[in-house]
């Protein structure tokens, strides 16, 4: 799709909130905001995720929940839970070899982690692949950081209610403390996203928060 919208002078401009499928910020909307996100996924002619158009969602810090609360296991066993990620910011980001707009990020995805270095936890939540398919994913577009392997489930019905299901690729900005602070539905915009997580080095509130319904 067009990305036109993410490439304004103003900062305004650049996170204003295009909402999906009539997207509102988690804090106050209805399960049925929700149930519409899914529908379309799973309507999508079988391609296994929402064509989104990259809209950013933000939360102020007064907006912001509770930290991320998940448990899963990195390709190659090691555990990884929301508790370790807090101290310094995260970024998460969901996806599947199969899916063009995963495939498509991925290069950017590469440069940020490179770029941030130690100052972010970054990493990826695989919903479908084997092992051997998502390594082969990474050693073809030189990606450096891990991944959790998801197929069970288990990380994104923890964190459902900010990644709809089926919602791939879905990119998750947390805070210090583990909170969600942006959310980017459909393929990144690598500056945004650029402006996001250094906003949460920087310890900055959101400039555009989302409202609530």
């Amino acid at each position: 799709m067009p990305r036109s919208s993410h490439r304004p002078m103003t900062r305004r401009g650049l996170f204003s909130v295009a909402a999906v499928a009539g997207l509102v910020a988690v804090t106050g909307c209805s399960s049925k905001d929700n149930s519409d996100l899914s529908d379309q996924a799973n309507s999508a002619d079988g391609k296994g995720f929402i064509s989104g158009d990259g809209s950013v969602t933000e939360f102020s810090k007064a907006q912001r929940g509770k930290p991320v609360d998940f448990e899963g296991k990195l390709f190659g066993g090691e555990s990884l839970t929301g508790a370790q990620l807090r101290g310094k910011p995260s970024l998460l980001n969901f996806w599947y070899a199969g899916c063009a707009p995963c495939r498509a990020e991925a290069p950017h995805l590469q440069k940020l982690f490179t770029e941030f270095g130690e100052k972010v936890n970054f990493y990826g939540i695989n919903l479908r692949d084997e092992q051997g398919t998502a390594e082969a994913f990474e050693r073809t577009f030189g990606i450096g950081y891990r991944s959790v392997e998801d197929r069970s489930g288990g990380v994104l019905m923890a964190l459902s209610q900010y990644v709809p299901a089926q919602a791939v690729p879905t990119t998750l900005v947390l805070d210090s403390e583990g909170r969600v602070a942006a959310r980017i539905l459909g393929q990144i915009d690598e500056s945004v996203v650029r402006t996001l997580v250094q906003d949460q080095i920087d310890g900055k509130d959101a400039t555009n928060p989302s409202k609530g319904s």
